[in-house]
C-alpha cells in the first residue's frame, strides 16, 4: 500500500485522510460522540442557512475566534456540551479542504490516529494519501506532526519520503507536544483563552471514532 503526504490538495482517487489537528479534525471526531452527522460548510452564510434548514446546532470559527451568534466555536472541548441530530460546522481551513477532495475521505488527528489508519487500510485499494489542511495554503507544524502520528500506524506500508519524514518527526511525544504548543496556531488559541483546546487536541488515541466525509456530510464509519 502506498502512503503519501501532501498539503491542502489531493489528486488521489483512492483514500484520503484529512488532518486539521488544531482543531477541526479533533472537533469533528469529538462531535460524532453526540451527533448523528456533521454538515461542514465553507461560508458563514451557508452555515446559518443549513442550521435553520435542519434545526441544527451551529458551530464555527474564523481565525480561531468564535463567530457571533453561533452556538459554539470550533472547540472540541466546548462541543461536548452539545448534542443532537445535526451539527453544522464552518472553519477557516478544515471544512474548506474537505470540499476540494473527490475521493473516499476520512478525518484524522492525534485523538484517533490509530483508528483512522486502521480504517484507511481496510478500505483503500492501493494508495492512502494524508492531506494536511495547513493554514490558508501554508504548511503548519501541528498538521505535519498529527499526520506523522497517523502514519506511524502505517510504517509497514510503502511510505513516500514526505510521509516517512512526518512519521520520524512524530516519534518523541514530548517534543511533539512542545512543538505544537509553541506553534503559531497554538499561540493564537492561547491568546483567545482556548489553551484547553490545544491540550485536548494532543491526546493520543482517545477515540475509536473515524469520521467519514461523503456527499457533503460527515458521519461515523461503520
Amino acid at each position: 500500500m502506498k502512503v503519501s503526504l501532501s498539503l491542502e490538495r489531493s489528486h488521489n482517487p483512492d483514500v484520503v485522510i484529512m488532518v486539521d489537528a488544531l482543531r477541526a479534525s479533533t472537533t469533528m471526531t469529538a462531535a460524532l460522540e453526540n451527533f448523528r452527522k456533521i454538515i461542514p460548510v465553507k461560508t458563514i452564510e451557508d452555515a446559518e442557512r443549513f442550521s435553520k434548514q435542519y434545526n441544527a446546532v451551529l458551530a464555527g470559527e474564523r481565525n480561531g475566534a468564535s463567530i457571533k451568534g453561533f452556538d459554539a466555536g470550533n472547540s472540541p472541548v466546548e462541543i461536548q456540551n452539545f448534542s443532537g441530530n445535526v451539527l453544522v460546522l464552518t472553519t477557516t481551513n478544515g471544512t474548506r479542504i474537505l470540499e476540494g477532495i473527490n475521493s473516499k475521505t476520512l478525518v484524522g488527528s492525534f485523538v484517533n490516529a490509530s483508528a483512522v489508519a486502521k480504517k484507511a487500510l481496510e478500505i483503500a485499494d492501493k494508495h492512502i494519501e494524508v492531506v494536511m489542511a495547513g493554514v490558508k495554503g501554508k504548511f503548519v507544524i501541528e498538521d505535519f506532526l498529527g499526520a506523522g502520528e497517523i502514519i506511524s500506524n502505517l510504517q509497514d506500508e510503502e511510505l513516500d519520503e514526505t510521509a516517512l519524514a512526518a512519521c520520524m518527526a512524530s516519534q518523541n511525544h514530548g517534543k511533539v507536544n512542545e512543538a505544537v504548543k509553541n506553534s503559531k496556531s497554538a499561540a493564537a488559541l492561547y491568546k483567545l483563552g482556548l489553551g484547553g483546546d490545544v491540550e485536548f487536541c494532543l491526546n493520543r488515541n482517545m477515540y475509536e471514532t473515524v469520521p467519514v466525509y461523503e456527499n457533503g456530510t460527515i458521519q461515523r464509519s461503520q
